[in-house]
């Protein structure tokens, strides 16, 4: 099996350059060589979508804004490796659950 590619399409326009680049940084960091590519693709029109290979993973206008980086993280790893513990970013998570 390949390694899944992850691409950021962000608005040109709305200067989104940097925030794409950031979270690119974080799956990187986090992911690594688990993850084949992560391709940043400006586009225009206010659009911010993140895709794990063809499916949509991340929409601001259906998310209602930007992901967060331990939001985006949980959406690859429930793809990638739904086994897989990302230390602090779950145990946060699980605090707010009772």
């Amino acid at each position: 099996m390949n390694n899944p590619k992850i691409t950021i399409h962000y608005c040109v326009l709305c200067q989104w350059l940097l925030r794409s680049a950031w979270l690119a940084q974080e799956l990187l960091s986090t992911f690594g060589q688990d993850l084949g590519e992560v391709s940043l693709a400006p586009a225009s029109k206010g659009v911010f979508q993140i895709y794990y290979n063809d499916e949509l993973i991340w929409c601001r206008v259906k998310d209602g804004g930007f992901p967060e980086a331990k939001e985006l993280k949980r959406r690859v790893r429930d793809r990638l490796c739904p086994e897989r513990d990302l230390g602090h970013i779950d145990k946060h998570s699980n605090d707010n659950v009772k």
